[in-house]
Formats: structure tokens, C-alpha cells, sequence
């Protein structure tokens, strides 16, 4: 294991950083080649900090059950250690690779905005009928709750939905302590008839580029992404 990379006794994963004293795409570049990651941490009541990370930490942390919305410590030299959570990263669009984070310091009793999934459960008592399908318009939602209490997921039930029927945003049960960030009308689901010759393979909406660190670089080069923040 890398010893930068570790869990403590609540299993609670500690990042080590450094402080990053030279800035510039040539930089980027610089520790890119060296395995390490440019980011920027902030909030808390703390003041914005520039600084370095080993991209196998940050890739397995996104690669993850919990993925963007984990919480982890990050112990930055001369800094000390706290809790922070992704607020934004950047992907190479060719090699699929995390180019940039943003990090943002969580205070205590602070509620945060974070996107979480939305999986369909269940198998909809619609689609026994010819030519119905499911289709899910909307594949994740913005709730406000405290780090502690962020789902994984969301749960939408389609077990009673018939042709013709949608699920609704409202119909979704959320756990206590969480505010949507949503219109509550929003479609999450619904089962219609679909002619054959509109039956077309599409790309799953959603999708996001494999994160690339150290372990699996070179094996997945194909992702889409976001440009080098530098």
C-alpha cells in the first residue's frame, strides 16, 4: 500500500499534500510526469491553498463506492489535517487522467451542495406490453445536507409504473436531514411505447471517463473530459 494513501482506525482515508510553490502550465506539466496532481483547497474559513497531490490517491478515492462525494483528510504539510471533499476536477480529454482538483475544507455543522445518482429499482409492470421501454430522463440530483449524512445513492421505485406513467422527483423518498436542490415536477423515469425502427442503440447518459492514476494508466485512454486547469 502506499504509504500516502491511508486509513486510520474509523476507516476514514488520510491524503498526504504539499504545499505548491511554483505555479504555470510548465509546472502542471512538471508534476504531471511525476505522478502528482495540482489542487486547489478551499472554504472552511480558511484562506485558498495551492497545493500537490499523488494522482493513485485521488484516482482510487474517485474510483470509489462514494466516488466525488467522499470525504477524506487531507494532511498537507505545514498545514496540518482536515476533512475535505471534491468540489470540481478536470479530466484529460485523450488519456482520460485527472488533471486538476478542487478541494473544498468542510466545517463542522457546514451543510454542502453535492450531486448524488439515482438508481432505478425494480422492473416496470409497463413494459410486459410490446414495444414498451423505460427510459430515465433524469440520472442524478442535487441535495444540501451535512457531510455525514450524503446518500450514495438515491433509490427511484418503478415496480408500479405502467405505459404512459412517469416518476416524479417528488415521488422519490430522501432520507432525514436532506434538502433537494430540484424542481419537484422533474421526470425522473417513465415507460412509453417506442415504434421499432426508433429502437437505436444509445450511449448511456451520464457516463463519466475512468479515472486514470498509476495502477491503470495506459489502459483506459479513450474518456472525455475537461481541459487542463493548469
Amino acid at each position: 500500500m502506499n504509504p500516502k494513501f491511508l486509513k486510520n482506525m474509523a476507516d476514514k482515508v488520510i491524503v498526504k499534500a504539499e504545499l505548491r510553490e511554483s505555479r504555470g502550465k510548465n509546472d502542471s506539466r512538471r508534476l504531471r510526469q511525476a505522478g502528482k496532481v495540482p489542487v486547489s483547497v478551499y472554504g472552511g474559513g480558511g484562506e485558498a491553498v495551492a497545493a500537490v497531490v499523488e494522482l493513485k490517491d485521488l484516482a482510487a478515492i474517485l474510483r470509489s463506492d462514494s466516488g466525488q462525494n467522499t470525504i477524506f483528510s487531507l494532511d498537507m504539510t505545514g498545514e496540518g489535517t482536515g476533512d475535505v471533499i471534491f468540489h470540481d476536477r478536470q479530466i484529460d480529454p485523450l488519456r482520460g487522467r485527472l488533471v486538476h482538483a478542487d478541494l473544498r475544507r468542510l466545517a463542522k455543522g457546514e451543510k454542502i451542495e453535492v450531486t448524488v445518482p439515482i438508481h432505478i429499482v425494480g422492473e416496470a409492470a409497463g413494459l410486459v406490453e410490446e414495444g414498451a421501454v423505460l427510459n430515465q430522463q433524469t440520472r442524478e440530483i442535487k441535495v444540501l445536507c451535512e457531510p455525514s449524512k450524503i446518500p450514495e445513492f438515491i433509490e427511484a421505485d418503478v415496480t408500479n409504473l405502467q405505459v404512459g406513467e412517469s416518476i416524479h422527483i417528488s415521488d422519490l423518498k430522501f432520507g432525514e436531514g436532506l434538502e433537494v436542490h430540484e424542481l419537484p415536477e422533474t421526470v425522473v423515469a417513465s415507460v412509453v411505447i417506442v415504434k421499432e425502427e426508433e429502437l437505436e442503440p444509445q450511449l448511456e447518459e451520464g457516463t463519466e471517463p475512468e479515472i486514470v492514476g498509476e495502477e491503470g494508466e495506459g489502459e483506459e485512454e479513450d474518456s472525455a473530459g475537461k481541459d487542463d486547469k493548469g
